[in-house]
């Protein structure tokens, strides 16, 4: 799908710091790397200005830092300008100064509306619990930022209808706010036109009739659908040599022991810079 010189993960970050304007806080949340390494490029490129709001000790930066696994923690508070309590941040801070944040969704409807909790409708005996909803339901109702991403195109992520709901898209419970705004995954883009969500770029390779067979609702598509432009040389050496030397986004696209593997892998190079 990628030239030679790039992969499904460059491509990806790249969409991602596409989305960024200079001077936004840009809200990371925990075990998200190939959204912190947008946020980077972004930050390297087109974007100098603007803050890093995460949730690695609620803080708030202006100075990004490598991606990294065992010592992430200090990377950041180190840098942090302040740091805030988790309750200050949701009651106080969050409605009056919303982020752009992504969000990595269990499972999303057609409406951006989307869920982190579980799999199985049955809450108190889910088939698979999932990482959990954090401060996404205060969030999401209220946000004009809602933006997702997908590192695996699927009919399980991509759903009819939501198990259990823990993000608000375009649907009668949103207060107030935009609803999701963009969706990036590993096959295309997408936008919420009217509500609903609509293929507008087609990643290079990517055949149109993939993208309908891995979605399990009927999509909404742009006329006309573009092709995602491919990371440039000066993307590709700041992605390697400078936001993520040590390959720590293609965590998101591993599983089970190819996941284990290199994750060890990247800890024992950690111990040597």
């Amino acid at each position: 799908m990628c030239d030679s010189d790039s992969t499904i993960e460059d491509l990806m970050c790249v969409c991602i710091a596409r989305q960024v304007e200079d001077g936004e806080i840009l809200a990371q949340g925990l075990a998200t790397p190939l959204v912190a390494a947008g946020y980077l490029l972004a930050w390297h490129t087109h974007a100098p200005n603007v803050y890093f709001a995460s949730a690695i000790g609620q803080s708030l930066c202006n100075e990004g830092a490598p991606l990294r696994l065992s010592n992430i923690e200090s990377l950041w508070l180190d840098k942090a300008m302040c740091s805030f309590g988790f309750v200050q941040v949701g009651a106080d801070l969050l409605p009056r100064y919303p982020p752009k944040e992504f969000f990595r969704p269990g499972q999303v409807d057609t409406h951006g509306n989307f869920n982190n909790i579980a799999f199985g409708k049955d809450i108190k005996n889910p088939r698979l619990r999932l990482p959990g909803s954090g401060g996404i339901p205060d969030v999401t109702p209220i946000s004009n930022q809602i933006y997702l991403y997908v590192p695996r195109h699927s009919r399980v992520t991509f759903v009819e209808k939501l198990d259990i709901c823990s993000g608000i898209g375009h649907s009668a419970e949103r207060r107030r706010g935009a609803g999701t705004k963009y969706l990036v995954s590993d096959l295309g883009q997408f936008d919420f036109y009217k509500g609903r969500m609509r293929l507008t770029h087609l990643h290079p390779g990517v055949e149109i009739e993939r993208v309908i067979a891995k979605t399990g609702f009927e999509l909404q598509m742009a006329n006309p659908i573009e092709e995602t432009q491919l990371p440039d040389q000066k993307d590709i050496r700041l992605l390697n040599e400078m936001i993520d030397p040590l390959g720590i986004r293609r965590l998101e696209f591993l599983s089970g022991p190819h996941r284990r593997q290199a994750i060890k892998d990247i800890i024992e190079m950690e111990k040597v810079l």
